[in-house]
């Protein structure tokens, strides 16, 4: 008897941004397969007591991380012993997450599948740092892009994207924010659009860091940022001297803790946690 796969998301880190239907899943799953960049307050508050919990975090350029293939597999097999499968995903399942590789195992499979949506990281912080990303005179655009390495994007779209109006906002890009700034000063961006950077969004250690894409070497670029981390740019980064409505945190410390280097097993309440980082 085949099980059935749900690819859930978790939201962006405040564990009540999680979606009723999400919560629902997860009380009657028998196998959470979830991301590193879930709020453990959902899993303990949401997850019934007999299911098990397995890690597969990843963690970008760094760190350990579960292969791809790996958490195709555990999927595969937990789904063909007829076990309901809760896929968690932070943020929404299919903003800049490996939900293609995973339907396409499921499909190749005949395994039945649902697909949660959820909040989106690029949605909660910017609600969090008190920035909308369109407003009447501001912008009337959202562009969702990612610029994790040299290559993803072109040169002709950088200028592109120095010369929209729509709010730019860029995922997995802290760490080539530099590339990012002198992309965009190089292709003539306008003055008036801002640079923030929103440390670990939603969370209680969130931060937000603004300033002139033209003062960032001065005021930002030596600056270490926390994972995750998010990048908004544009007219409507201004908003956030006036709207802002959450405090910057004081702390230094991980709301999502990075992923482990060895196997580890702890039962808790007949609960069985797995990490997988170590395939």
């Amino acid at each position: 008897m085949l099980g059935k796969v749900i690819l859930a998301a978790a939201g962006p880190g405040d564990p009540e941004l999680i979606t009723v239907k999400t919560a629902r899943y997860l009380q009657k799953a028998d196998v959470v397969l979830t991301d590193r960049l879930v709020s453990e307050d959902i899993l303990e508050e949401h997850v019934n007591a007999d299911a098990e919990i397995v890690y597969v975090g990843k963690q970008c350029r760094r760190g350990v991380s579960t292969p791809q293939a790996t958490i195709n597999e555990l999927i595969v097999q937990y789904a063909l012993e007829g076990k309901l499968v809760v896929r968690l995903k932070g943020g929404d399942v299919s903003i800049f997450s490996n939900i293609l590789d995973e339907l396409e195992v499921i499909v190749a499979n005949n395994i039945p599948y649902e697909i949660v949506p959820g909040v989106t990281a690029a949605l909660g912080a910017a609600a969090y740092a008190g920035i909308p990303l369109t407003a009447r005179g501001y912008s009337t655009a959202v562009r969702l892009l990612t610029s994790y390495k040299s290559d993803v994007v072109t040169n002709e779209y950088w200028r592109e994207l120095a010369e929209t109006d729509d709010t730019l906002v860029f995922y997995m890009s802290s760490e080539t924010l530099d590339d990012v700034v002198e992309k965009l000063i190089g292709n003539y961006i306008s003055a008036d659009k801002l640079l923030a950077v929103v440390e670990q969004a939603t969370t209680p250690l969130q931060k937000v860091h603004i300033c002139s894409l033209y003062e960032y070497h001065n005021e930002l670029k030596t600056k270490k940022f926390i994972s995750p981390s998010l990048v908004i740019i544009g007219k409507v980064v201004a908003l956030h001297e006036q709207f802002s409505w959450k405090q910057n945190s004081n702390s230094s410390e991980y709301y999502f803790k990075p992923v482990a280097s060895h196997f580890t097993t702890i039962n808790n309440s007949n609960k069985v946690t797995i990490n997988a980082g170590r395939f």
